[in-house]
């Protein structure tokens, strides 16, 4: 019988469970999208846990008795994903002028589909909007997307995302006002 998992931000001591959880995910989903190589390089570059998220008190994991099967999270920093450097920053964003960063979105392979990527997401949206924020933007790579629409995000336009081993993942730029509801 499986534990209900519980949704917390996550501390240090969680690093290690995240980032295995990060390619774990990566492993199991990316291959119906990407190729080997394309899906090693993203298993190395992209499931490497950005600990300013923990620091900041921005990134969420899912615990189900003691395992970590779900984590994201959201960031007020320049940085659209963990492989990203070209324009990437500490500086904090503006919330009155620039969108919150949505980040490093994993669920273990047989917990998915239960509702922990909208728990997640739904935990960024209001703590964004908490410090001001109207507009929520992300970098999806393929696997992504299906999540992402279904929670109102919206593509902005096809990207290429560039590995620092020279690998480039297609991938989708997205936004969403945080406040979509109000927008029907």
């Amino acid at each position: 019988m499986r534990v209900d998992p519980v949704l917390r931000l996550a501390v240090p001591s969680d690093g290690s469970a995240i980032g295995e959880l990060a390619r774990a995910s990566v492993l199991d989903v990316f291959p119906a999208y990407y190729d080997d190589a394309e899906t090693a390089s993203a298993a190395e570059h992209i499931t490497t846990l950005d600990t300013a998220l923990i620091e900041d008190g921005t990134y969420y994991v899912h615990d189900a008795g003691g395992e970590i099967v779900a984590c994201g999270g959201w960031s007020r920093r320049n940085k659209l994903f963990n492989a990203s450097t070209a324009g990437a920053d500490e500086r904090l964003l503006d919330p009155a002028t620039e969108p919150a960063r949505i980040r490093a979105m994993f669920v273990r392979a047989d917990w998915t589909r239960r509702g922990l990527g909208r728990a997640i997401l739904t935990a960024c949206t209001d703590a964004a909007r908490a410090e001001g924020f109207t507009k929520l933007a992300l970098m999806s790579t393929l696997p992504g997307v299906p999540l992402y629409k279904a929670f109102g995000f919206t593509e902005v336009e096809a990207a290429q995302l560039p590995m620092p081993d020279g690998t480039v993942l297609a991938g989708v730029a997205m936004e969403r006002p945080i406040d979509l509801e109000e927008m029907a």
